[in-house]
C-alpha cells in the first residue's frame, strides 16, 4: 500500500468527569500516534457547563489536529442509572462535536475496542493500555483515558481499512 494517503482518525472515550481523546494516522497496516489528551470537567459546576467544556474541547481538538473521521466509545449501562445518564450525555456530546464538525463518526461497543487491540474482549484496562503503546511506537501514556480514546481509534481504523476493502472488492476496484 505505498504511497497511500494516511487517515487521521479521532477517537474519544466518552466521560463527564474525564473525556479522553487519541489521534492517530492509518495507513494501511501502519498506525502512528498523533496526539493525545483529556478533557477535564469540574464536578463542582452544573451539569450544562461542564457539557458545554466537553464540547468546547473536543472542537478545539478538531480545530487543531483536523481529523477526518471519529470513533467513540458506546457506554453500556451501569448500576447506578444517575451516572449511566450523566455519562450518556458526555457520549451525546462527543457525538455531535464530531459530527458539528462535518466527520465521519462510528461507535463501538467496549468489548469490540478491547478485541481489535488485544485480541480478547474480556481484556483489563492494563492490557489495553499495554498494546496501545506497543502498537503505537513512541506513546507514552499520558491518562488511561486518553490510552481508552487511542485504543478506539486503532479498532477503528482495522474496521474501516476492512469495510474499505470489502467496499473495494464490491466494486471491483483494485488497489
Amino acid at each position: 500500500m505505498a504511497g497511500q494517503a494516511p487517515v487521521r482518525i479521532l477517537g474519544l472515550d466518552p466521560g463527564l468527569r474525564h473525556m479522553g481523546w487519541g489521534i492517530i494516522d492509518a495507513a494501511g497496516n501502519r498506525l502512528s500516534h498523533v496526539a493525545d489528551g483529556t478533557i477535564h470537567t469540574d464536578s463542582g459546576d452544573d451539569l450544562a457547563t461542564r457539557l458545554l467544556e466537553l464540547h468546547e474541547g473536543i472542537a478545539a481538538v478538531i480545530g487543531q489536529w483536523q481529523p477526518d473521521e471519529a470513533a467513540v466509545e458506546e457506554t453500556l449501562s451501569n448500576v447506578n442509572p444517575s451516572s449511566t445518564l450523566k455519562l450518556g450525555m458526555a457520549r451525546g456530546i462527543a457525538l455531535f462535536s464530531a459530527a458539528k464538525a462535518g466527520l465521519p463518526v462510528e461507535q463501538y461497543l467496549p468489548m469490540a475496542v478491547k478485541k481489535s487491540v488485544v485480541g480478547t474482549g474480556h481484556a483489563d484496562k492494563v492490557q489495553v493500555q499495554h498494546m496501545v503503546k506497543m502498537l503505537l511506537p513512541g506513546f507514552q501514556r499520558s491518562t488511561a483515558d486518553a490510552a481508552d480514546a487511542l485504543a478506539v481509534a486503532i479498532c477503528h481504523a482495522h474496521h474501516a481499512q476492512t469495510r474499505r476493502k470489502v467496499d473495494n472488492a464490491i466494486l471491483g476496484i483494485k488497489r
